[in-house]
């Protein structure tokens, strides 16, 4: 469940994303049984999360515009990790994966564009209090840091789960003030929305000023508009 806060906030936005399936270990909307029993290969907690019923998925499709499906992703995530809080500490917190689902098309805006912001501002926000989001895009092979090919996923997703201090900070070299706050994270129970505007635009703009220096270029020395491609 979401603070009272972003609870009770306006939501023009509500029902661009509409719910497919809540929360389950078996979704029949999209076949993912394959594909994670393929990841485990790649990451050592799936294994013993999946025999556990640990890993769910909750399934959304695309209603509305890019803005309003951006937004609702957005609270989609935060649902999903305030929902995960207060278990991360519990037995075999660390097992638990929610993953955000999202099937359906938006006129002249990919998965990678609608997945974005969402992620870069729920890493932000959640990364202090240890909760990591990642974001897999459906038919996209993707590589690890050690060169690994791992498979395509058959659907676009967001997975929020418990932060590993110490393996997840490697991967956002690129980010180094991301990489600190997620190792030195303790989840005291704070409010992560108490100093943030509640609209979905004003979020967005206060995440921009997040995003590392822009490395020049002979085309542009500005900042980057969106999120750059080294924040999965």
């Amino acid at each position: 469940m979401t603070t009272g806060r972003t609870s009770a906030a306006l939501r023009p936005t509500a029902g661009a994303l509409r719910l497919v399936e809540a929360s389950t270990t078996r979704p029949t909307s999209v076949d993912i049984s394959g594909y994670a029993r393929q990841m485990t290969a790649h990451c050592p907690y799936l294994a013993p999360s999946l025999q556990q019923g640990l890993t769910t998925w909750t399934v959304y499709r695309a209603d509305g515009d890019s803005e309003a499906v951006q937004a609702e992703l957005f609270h989609a995530g935060a649902q999903a990790a305030e929902w995960l809080r207060p278990l991360l500490n519990r037995p075999h917190g660390l097992l638990r994966c929610e993953n955000i689902v999202l099937l359906g098309d938006v006129p002249g805006a990919r998965h990678r564009d609608l997945m974005a912001w969402p992620h870069w501002v729920l890493k932000n926000l959640y990364g202090p209090v240890g909760v990591m989001f990642g974001k897999f895009y459906a038919g996209e092979e993707e590589v690890t840091a050690a060169g690994h090919r791992i498979p395509a996923a058959p659907a676009s997703f967001l997975p929020v789960r418990a932060a590993v201090r110490r393996r997840d900070p490697r991967f956002l070299s690129a980010t180094p003030d991301l990489a600190a706050a997620l190792a030195a994270a303790d989840d005291d129970g704070r409010d992560v929305f108490e100093h943030i505007p509640t609209e979905w635009k004003e979020i967005r703009t206060w995440a921009r000023n997040l995003l590392p220096p822009a490395k020049p270029s002979p085309s542009s020395r500005a900042r980057p508009a969106s999120p750059p491609p080294f924040t999965s």
